[in-house]
């Protein structure tokens, strides 16, 4: 059985959710789908819960009102028979009253959650009543009986693989299942979610626990490209990723994909195809465990990150620099991205600065301590291993005419890194496109 996975955008609308129903049952195969939530419906849901924390009941209900108002309208265009329309409507007053209770309610962040995983309960449902409509034998597969994390807030893999079959084998013979992304239950049994992007997460560890031939998920684009496509000339799909190499595009902006995706599945060594909604016969980018040896794939950026040089005032031996620089950036659970170092002093990058301020003064009992905001991470990903002669060259003589802030190389068998200014980015990116990719095939 393959998992499908549809983002916001593809059951934004009617129209899409229908070709969402069309390419789901084409082959005729039974699949598995995993849904997010209707475009901009988690962000309406944030911003109700944002007036709930302020106690503005007046606005919080305004909000409710207007995505309600927008999903009745999309039932009237999306079913033909009175039935459908009217079943459906019942289920999302339910889900709207249901929001509406907590504008009399002390909120907190428990309270939210629940609010969070009322988009994903809508479209899952209005999938689901469509299918039926159409005649298709479906079963709606609920996240919260069976997706669970543990106490460290990861995924409970033995517990969600138990807990989905039991219920599969208590539906079977059906062409279509269906299921949320995003939410889950936490391991005290609390309605929960796996974070933004999560839906890809969900997809993955469904795939395992079925143990599925390919987890697909359907997006906007055609596949992974070897570049920004919003921003660069003449970009391409990759249409082949080894397991590693798209770990590091994801984690280094690649937009597509959430990073967190690709690890179960490299796991269990299950294929994960990338499919484009709109051409749903094109090939995409297929992400396995094959190796292509001597090849650069793509180039993704990561921005918003700030640079911080701490130089050394000779207080502390090497050694205990390093690790009293170390211990200051956990203890504010802050994650370094880039590292570079010599004996008297070090330079890393992060992407979260909420605690940077602090993490910068601390470190000013170590050393000299400069911090270069508004940079940029720009990742190349291949075959670099450090045997491959001549690779990390053509990267940096490709960016030349940049000033480059940091160089990564050696961390990794499949990346080299970049840090430069958020200014350069457009400048860096073409470049690298023009210099690693014309005329190649990937």
């Amino acid at each position: 059985m393959k998992i499908m996975k549809f983002g916001g955008t593809s059951v934004g609308s009617p129209e899409r959710m229908r070709e969402v129903a069309a390419i789901a049952t084409k082959s005729g195969e039974p699949v598995f789908l995993v849904l997010s939530a209707m475009s901009g419906t988690t962000n309406t849901l944030v911003e109700i819960c944002n007036y709930l924390y302020k106690k503005n009941s007046d606005s919080a209900n305004e909000k409710i009102n207007e995505l309600e108002n927008k999903y009745y309208e999309h039932v009237e265009n999306l079913y033909t028979e009175d039935r459908w329309k009217e079943d459906t409507r019942a289920f999302l007053k339910e889900r709207f009253n249901f929001l509406r209770s907590f504008t009399k309610e002390i909120f907190t962040s428990f309270e939210e959650k629940d609010i969070l995983a009322q988009g994903e309960l809508m479209s899952t449902r209005m999938m689901l009543n469509l299918f039926l409509e159409l005649g298709i034998k479906a079963a709606l597969i609920p996240a919260l009986d069976f997706m669970r994390t543990d106490k460290n807030n990861n995924p409970d893999a033995a517990y969600i693989r138990k807990h989905l079959n039991c219920i599969l084998e208590k539906n079977t013979g059906m062409q279509v299942y269906i299921t949320q992304g995003f939410i889950c239950r936490n391991a005290y049994g609390e309605t929960d979610n796996l974070l933004r992007g999560g839906s890809d997460y969900t997809a993955s560890l469904v795939g395992v626990a079925v143990d599925s031939e390919e987890i697909q998920i359907w997006t906007d684009i055609d596949g992974l490209h070897n570049n920004d496509p919003r921003i660069v000339k003449n970009t391409r799909p990759v249409r082949e990723l080894n397991y590693e190499e798209a770990a590091e595009l994801a984690y280094f902006g690649a937009k597509i994909l959430h990073p967190a995706c690709i690890i179960p599945a490299k796991y269990a060594r299950i294929p994960v195809r990338l499919k484009y909604t709109m051409d749903p016969d094109s090939p995409g980018t297929v992400i396995n465990g094959t190796e292509h040896k001597g090849t650069i794939k793509a180039v993704a950026v990561k921005e918003g990150i700030a640079a911080v040089k701490v130089r050394s005032s000779r207080m502390l031996q090497p050694t205990g620099f390093i690790r009293k620089v170390f211990e200051i950036f956990e203890s504010y659970n802050t994650t370094i991205d880039l590292i570079c170092t010599s004996e008297v002093g070090v330079s890393l990058t992060v992407d979260n600065k909420l605690h940077l301020d602090d993490i910068t003064e601390e470190l000013k009992q170590y050393g000299t301590v400069c911090v270069d905001d508004d940079m940029c991470i720009i990742c190349i990903v291949g075959d670099l291993d450090w045997r491959n002669v001549g690779f990390e060259t053509i990267a940096a003589n490709a960016l030349k005419d940049i000033p480059l802030r940091m160089i990564s190389y050696g961390g990794s068998n499949y990346n080299i890194s970049f840090l430069v200014r958020q200014e350069d980015k457009v400048k860096a990116l073409q470049l690298l496109s023009d210099n690693l990719f014309a005329g190649n095939d990937n």
